[in-house]
């Protein structure tokens, strides 16, 4: 009964759900690959993995994309006979992830809209799906159950916001939440959350966070010279990087960085990241109605410019430069902190050995933020007001960069391992002999 009620309701939001991709994609200069999200993927894309068993793994958008390198790594590493389709639904997620070379196929997700998942399974006829942290679509899982093709949740977390709303939801996410044959969840708490949504009790696990998985180590003086390089930034520059920042974080942002201006003899650079690209004409208003000169990354990309002077701005609209921006970096501030977004991956800079400063609107990442603060590998600040003077201490110590950056090194050795506790898992339901699929659960 309720997948007949889901369906009746699909049909009748089909269309709401076509106007707003559509708005959305208009509104951001995107294309809105409407074909790939009603399942039809081209002839020439289904090339690429024909005539071999397809692994399916799918990350919502850019967070959940870059979690999943290190499990992509792994399967590309253990199963080579296998093709590799990633999929996403967002435009800034399918961004990111076609550029992986792990992959032999990346696509857009399609509806929840059955002719539309039925048409994109049938095509894509994984042997195995691995869908990142909390994509939960009862349509997807029950058709994927009912080929025999096994779904694992990869990276599983339940945010304390979300949890209470997934609650108020149960009678949806329960029979999906069914479907699944393995559930990796982050942590014990997350666990115990998805199984009272509805997760089957012995198929819930805690298989670590695969963030903590992604390559880490200080940047070279090779990888640094050749970076500050593709950016145009000189040695003498003491680099300041707003990474993933939301509106109103900008303005904060660029009242410490005048303040310093004024009070400082470092030679200063700020680089801004706006977490959508699309705000990068706002920002840029912002920046010339302080009288900030600037520079727009697409703007100088492929070409021979002039380096950035001491108090200029480098504004980056693109997506996929925020590692690389984060290593030319002397510290860097995280966006999504000052205001109520909950916060974003603090672990990036942690990874590179690169200072970082936070707000205190962390709820999205409330276990990274806690070890982040327990090793001492970030500074969290209370308000806007307190960007400035942690700015300047750090500008000022390059000792104590060195000791966040050291800090946050070490955090990551510590808690890796989670790729291996999923590959394990996916290991039981894929047999490298022989290309067949472990058991699928009951329907």
């Amino acid at each position: 009964m309720f997948y007949l009620i889901y369906n009746l309701l699909s049909i009748i939001l089909v269309l709401p759900v076509i106007a707003y991709h559509l708005y959305r994609s208009v509104s951001r200069g995107r294309a809105p690959a409407f074909a790939e999200r009603f399942g039809l993927v081209s002839e020439k894309e289904r090339a690429a993995i024909c005539s071999r068993p397809v692994i399916w793994l799918h990350a919502v958008s850019v967070g959940e994309s870059i979690a999943a390198r290190p499990l992509l790594k792994a399967l590309r590493e253990r199963y080579p006979e296998h093709a590799i389709v990633v999929s996403n639904t967002t435009e800034t997620g399918r961004g990111i992830a076609s550029a992986f070379p792990e992959k032999d196929l990346c696509i857009y997700f399609p509806f929840d809209f059955l002719p539309a998942v039925r048409l994109s399974l049938d095509t894509i006829m994984p042997c195995l799906v691995v869908i990142m942290e909390t994509e939960i679509w009862p349509n997807f899982t029950r058709e994927a159950a009912l080929r025999n093709i096994p779904v694992i949740l990869a990276n599983g977390r339940i945010s304390d916001r979300s949890f209470k709303r997934y609650l108020q939801f149960r009678w949806f996410f329960g029979p999906a939440l069914q479907r699944f044959s393995k559930l990796c969840m982050q942590t014990d708490i997350d666990r115990e959350r998805i199984i009272a949504m509805g997760a089957p009790l012995d198929r819930a696990v805690v298989a670590g966070n695969l963030k903590y998985d992604i390559p880490f180590g200080w940047v070279t003086d090779d990888e640094h010279i050749a970076l500050r390089k593709r950016y145009a930034i000189s040695d003498n520059l003491t680099v300041i990087c707003a990474g993933s920042t939301h509106a109103g974080e900008e303005e904060s942002v660029l009242k410490a960085y005048r303040e310093l201006l004024a009070c400082t003899s470092s030679k200063l650079l700020l680089v801004l990241v706006p977490r959508h690209p699309e705000r990068a004409d706002n920002v840029a208003g912002l920046l010339e109605r302080d009288g900030l000169p600037y520079r727009r990354y697409t703007a100088m990309k492929g070409r021979d410019t002039e380096q950035f002077r001491a108090g200029d701005v480098l504004l980056v609209d693109v997506v996929g430069e925020l590692m690389g921006v984060y290593a030319s970096s002397d510290l860097v501030f995280v966006g999504g902190s000052l205001v109520p977004a909950g916060g974003h991956n603090l672990l990036e800079p942690a990874s590179l050995g690169v200072a970082s400063v936070f707000g205190p609107h962390t709820a999205n990442f409330r276990e990274i933020t806690a070890l982040v603060l327990q090793y001492g590998a970030g500074i969290q600040i209370d308000n806007p007001e307190e960007l400035f003077e942690t700015f300047q201490a750090l500008i000022s110590s390059i000792e104590l960069r060195k000791v966040l950056g050291q800090n946050g090194l070490k955090m990551m050795r510590d808690q890796g391992g989670s790729t291996e506790r999923h590959m394990s898992i996916i290991d039981s339901y894929l047999k490298v002999s022989t290309g067949r699929v472990g058991s699928a659960q009951e329907n």
